[in-house]
């Protein structure tokens, strides 16, 4: 890797980590708050769709637009939006400017740094490395991912600490943390600022990519399988679970905050695991046969008999469950040119954003009309099904490092 290049991945790694430990706060505190301000289930699973509906409406402009436009003006535009996306949670409690805050500053619903910076963030990460260091990067770039989300996640527990020790109101510790956020956010845009001119595209190629007809039906089959892995897991988001740990076990943010920093940090130690796997069984392998023993956990999670059990059966599923996300990245990135990478990365993120809209609005209405666990037997059976799927597909598809061997 060039001295250039590890600057840029130092700095792109900054940056992520800092939107991460926003993202960690937001999938604690977002169902909690607006459990606090009334809102059911079903009228908080609407707010996490319109969260997605944003993420996917600036997904589909990143993919078109970031080349020509900047990339690291894009990059610095999206974290903006979520910065002012936050602060509007810290200043109202009114819900028609909480829908539009959510839409216009993607609140994060999923609990996971997915949306229009992470697609424009993994297409430049294999051009600050090597075929045969790829997967790795992105593994370390998952750890910091992971890390911020963890951290996090235990902020997020400074509201009990404002309100049992300095006698803070409900809303006022929620929006001192909701200010904090907001200025995580704020944070990332001097590092995305110093990133070199080296990840914009020459002049003379911003125009949309021309992708070939090969690429387009890869981009195309991975698009419509990530979308069904997406609808699963828009039934199973942080805010989600944590409503249902409140609704189960009567768990608040002093303990559902060190359990997702538990779980984030569960998901970092498996990402370089993923990566020394993938060089050992491959890159699809390792995204089929880690991924679909994760979801029988969440078969199991509704008969856990008390919250330690149930802890117990969430980290081992989330030991598992993100093993899949470097290795598909780099699997995916891997197998079209290089010139079609931000177009790859945000169509399929897009119809993953797509999906999450419908996902998440039919698992908050599911929990009030079927059961409070529907959703973990739905979403788990889809992500199996997914699985299934994408083996079938691509299993013939191998990428530069793995056909040369």
């Amino acid at each position: 890797m060039k001295p250039a290049n590890r600057r840029d991945a130092f700095r792109l790694f900054i940056a992520a980590f800092l939107r991460a430990v926003g993202m960690g706060m937001t999938a604690v505190l977002l169902a909690l708050y607006l459990g606090n301000l009334g809102w059911s289930a079903g009228s908080v699973g609407t707010l996490i769709a319109f969260s997605f509906g944003g993420a996917a409406a600036s997904t589909g402009l990143v993919s078109f637009l970031a080349d020509h436009y900047g990339r690291r003006r894009t990059l610095i535009i999206l974290a903006s939006l979520e910065a002012l996306g936050a602060f509007t949670f810290a200043e109202t409690t009114k819900a028609v400017w909480l829908y539009l805050a959510a839409f216009i500053g993607m609140i994060n619903g999923l609990g996971r740094p997915r949306g229009a910076s992470y697609a424009l963030e993994q297409a430049l990460l294999p051009e600050m490395t090597s075929n045969e260091r790829r997967t790795t990067v992105f593994a370390w770039y998952g750890v910091v991912l992971e890390v911020g989300v963890a951290l996090g996640s235990l902020l997020a527990g400074a509201p009990h600490i404002l309100r049992n020790r300095f006698g803070w109101s409900e809303l006022t510790s929620f929006h001192v943390m909701w200010r904090a956020i907001a200025v995580f956010y704020a944070l990332s845009i001097p590092a995305y600022a110093g990133i070199s001119a080296e990840v914009e595209v020459e002049k003379g190629t911003q125009k949309s990519p021309s992708i070939s007809p090969e690429s387009k039906r890869k981009i195309g089959k991975m698009a419509a399988l990530f979308a069904m892995d997406s609808f699963g897991g828009a039934m199973l988001t942080a805010p989600l679970l944590a409503y249902w740990f409140f609704r189960r076990f009567h768990a608040g943010e002093e303990w559902i905050g060190p359990l997702f920093a538990a779980a984030a940090l569960a998901n970092a130690v498996s990402l370089p695991v993923a990566a020394w796997l993938a060089k050992k069984i491959g890159l699809l392998n390792t995204v089929v046969f880690t991924h679909m023993p994760s979801s029988v956990f969440l078969f199991l999670l509704p008969f856990a008999p008390s919250l330690k059990w149930a802890a117990v059966i969430y980290l081992c599923r989330e030991s598992l469950v993100q093993m899949d996300v470097p290795t598909r990245q780099s699997y995916m990135l891997a197998i079209i040119r290089k010139e079609e990478r931000t177009f790859a990365s945000g169509i399929t993120t897009l119809t993953r954003n797509l999906t999450r809209i419908v996902g998440s609005g039919i698992s908050g209405y599911a929990m009030e009309i079927l059961t409070l666990s529907g959703p973990l037997f739905l979403g788990g059976g889809i992500k199996i099904i997914y699985d299934m799927a994408l083996f079938g597909v691509f299993r013939r598809v191998k990428p530069p490092e793995e056909s040369s061997a």
